[in-house]
């Protein structure tokens, strides 16, 4: 249930490589070309170039971490660097190679994890185990921390969509959910709002009777879209694949995926992704006619 949702979502860490996150290890003469990357890969309106190229700069980046002197703080951004873009091709470019999928995922988990242990100990310490502890550290956790707790939930969202068929690992969602929400609580426009986009579909993967809460989600989608000023299409294909059909709202449904359609996917930080997006908008067009 949780795999269409999740897969293209982890794209938008992506963004930390733009950021410079693995710039401040790589030094000044790799600095630009790191920012660089980034932003090329973001600015691209051609998947299969970025399915294609993206493989080298993983490698890059293994060798780099591969390089580093163990348990220094200062490795966690390159480290968050790597979880994010192995994570984002785990989740959109293995075309339907679940092991290979898996293992991607699994290896930005522990990076993520590995980074998390050097700037949070507590939080490090906890995310084995019972889920008390583990809300305790998150809540904890001081603000400057915001990166470490978005790269961590990010990593973990995409490890759960990569093992969906395993119920000891969707068991682990209130721990992605509360990671997030204390993202959002420190920083609602972080990372332009994408952690927002996943409590959106978070809190739209089960109806109200049984303890979801829709209508959180659907403040959650809007206000992801309202922070891009409209340009970030996948958060509107998202809310029509998961809030509308949720509550079986026909009318939104074909407003949103309409829009998404009609607009220019063009738009700084966000191409790739709403490229990706209208795709998918194509094909929940074509099967709401069956599903409402």
């Amino acid at each position: 249930m949780l795999r269409p949702a999740l897969t293209r979502l982890l794209l938008a860490g992506l963004v930390a490589l733009a950021a410079g996150g693995c710039a401040a290890v790589m030094g000044k003469a790799s600095d630009r070309l790191a920012g660089n990357l980034g932003a090329a890969v973001l600015a691209s309106d051609d998947p299969a170039t970025v399915r294609d190229g993206l493989p080298a700069y993983l490698l890059l980046l293994d060798g780099l971490i591969a390089g580093q002197k163990p348990g220094k703080a200062a490795n966690a951004p390159l480290l968050f660097a790597a979880a994010q873009l192995n994570g984002a091709y785990a989740g959109n470019f293995t075309g339907g190679d679940q092991a290979r999928a898996r293992r991607l995922a699994a290896k930005a988990m522990d990076y993520a994890r590995r980074g998390t242990c050097l700037q949070d100990p507590r939080l490090c310490e906890t995310i084995e185990g019972p889920v008390e502890p583990f809300l305790e550290a998150v809540a904890a956790a001081p603000a400057k921390r915001v990166d470490t707790l978005y790269a961590l939930g990010a990593a973990w969202a995409g490890q759960l969509q990569a093992n969906s068929d395993d119920w000891a690992a969707i068991a682990e969602l209130p721990k992605v959910q509360a990671l997030l929400e204390r993202v959002v609580a420190i920083d609602p426009a972080h990372d332009r709002g994408m952690a927002r986009v996943y409590l959106g579909v978070l809190h739209s993967l089960r109806p109200e009777s049984i303890g979801g809460k829709p209508e959180l989600g659907r403040q959650h989608f809007e206000a992801a879209i309202a922070l891009s000023g409209g340009h970030n299409l996948y958060a509107k294909t998202l809310m029509a694949e998961y809030y509308a059909r949720l509550v079986f709202d026909q009318a939104l449904h074909d407003r949103l995926l309409a829009e998404v359609l009609a607009a220019e996917p063009r738009q700084p930080g966000f191409t790739l992704m709403n490229v990706l997006a209208q795709e998918r908008a194509k094909a929940l067009q074509a099967s709401g006619r069956d599903f409402f």
